[in-house]
């Protein structure tokens, strides 16, 4: 009996692991010719082959069966102890079928990603995989279906139907504007509950504007204070009101503090390049800066992409052999384009032709085409550094 059900296993894995290999093919072989603004991914660029690791493999596959048994043993326990957040409430954890189907869900995404683990192929091929599995396992929580969401059903029976009316109501609300809201947006002022520091633009350009704030102390430090922050968020983020406002904290420290707020680029931007906004944007806020307060060198401050301008910016400068800053933190990472989730799914020879492209066609059409931020992307340099210093021919 043991001898038949070793053998039955084994086939059962192995079927297993033929049928998964020949779906993860068919689905890189459908993300190859997915349709990325023109671009045509390289004649070389077939589609990779992968293998598991029989090794984990069979302990994924006892794992399993050990927890799955163990989750059926207990399914009907009036109380579970699930620690997934999405799953923690009573409604969940008081209900043993939602709680049954809350413990199933997280023992099979927790053997999807082993089995992701499991991979055994390139370091990219293998980054594309566990993305897709973290995604496919996101979207299909039970917490995210109202049929089987048992925290939602418990408030719309206490409500008597007024949260799923809401629910439809923003909805609604959301496909007449076009974009999805995460709060009220109606409840947000600039210049009344949101960016209220008191201060005024001393300069702008195409690119930014200037804006020094208004000192807050009696004497303030000789050294001004520059901040650069994203070009998405803005300063909104570093401003929002003033119990947790970075810049009126900044202000009320004695620092002269500079802001750039950047420009929404648009179609005239087009053929703006990294190194218009490197000379035009952070350089020359720098200088700005320096001649309105007289000081020979400022301290800065960047925030993600506003650190990577900013660092850049500090590099040219140091080449011209000018040191304009005497201390600058930049809490963001160089290559922070290529570290998010999406980009990991990209290649980096289409991250490069999309560079060239951007550069004539404006970073908005490019980013609605590849589905990521690509207003930095279109500089060459940038380009180069994702090329390792070659762009491809045409």
């Amino acid at each position: 009996m043991t001898n038949s059900n070793n053998e039955f296993w084994s086939r059962a894995s192995e079927e297993f692991q033929q049928n998964l290999a020949k779906s993860w093919g068919q689905a890189m072989q459908t993300f190859q010719t997915m349709d990325l603004g023109g671009i045509v991914p390289p004649a070389e660029n077939a589609v990779p082959q992968i293998s598991f690791s029989q090794e984990k493999l069979k302990e994924l596959q006892a794992t399993y069966l050990e927890e799955a048994t163990a989750l059926w043993n207990h399914g009907l326990e009036s109380k579970h102890d699930i620690k997934d957040r999405r799953f923690s409430s009573d409604a969940w954890t008081g209900n043993p079928m939602a709680a049954f189907t809350a413990g199933a869900y997280l023992l099979n995404a927790k053997t999807l990603m082993g089995l992701a683990e499991a991979v055994e192929a390139d370091e990219h091929t293998q980054n594309k995989i566990k993305f897709a599995v973290e995604q496919w396992v996101a979207a299909s929580a039970p917490s995210n279906f109202l049929a089987f969401n048992a925290e939602a059903q418990k408030k719309a029976i206490e409500t008597k139907g007024e949260s799923l009316a809401k629910g439809i109501q923003n909805l609604l609300h959301d496909m007449q504007q076009g974009h999805v809201s995460m709060t009220d947006e109606s409840k947000f002022v600039v210049g009344e509950n949101v960016a209220t520091t008191e201060g005024a633009v001393v300069f702008e350009n195409e690119f930014f504007q200037l804006i020094e704030y208004k000192p807050l102390t009696a004497k303030v430090y000789e050294k001004p204070f520059l901040l650069v922050p994203p070009c998405i968020n803005k300063f909104y983020i570093l401003d929002l009101q003033p119990n947790n406002s970075f810049i009126r904290y900044a202000v009320s420290q004695g620092h002269r503090t500079f802001v750039v707020s950047w420009r929404n680029p648009d179609e005239s931007m087009a053929q703006k390049s990294w190194d218009d906004y490197i000379e035009n944007a952070a350089i020359k806020a720098i200088s700005q800066v320096q001649d309105i307060t007289g000081a020979k060198q400022i301290n800065a401050l960047g925030f993600c992409v506003g650190g990577t301008i900013l660092s850049n910016a500090l590099a040219v400068l140091a080449a011209r052999g000018k040191k304009a800053c005497s201390q600058c933190h930049l809490p963001h990472h160089p290559d922070r384009l290529y570290r998010y989730g999406r980009a990991r799914c990209v290649h980096r020879r289409k991250l490069c032709e999309v560079s060239r492209n951007a550069n004539g066609a404006g970073w908005s059409a490019q980013r609605s085409r590849l589905g990521i931020d690509l207003q930095f992307l279109a500089p060459q340099r940038f380009g180069l550094e994702l090329c390792g210093g070659q762009l491809p021919q045409r």
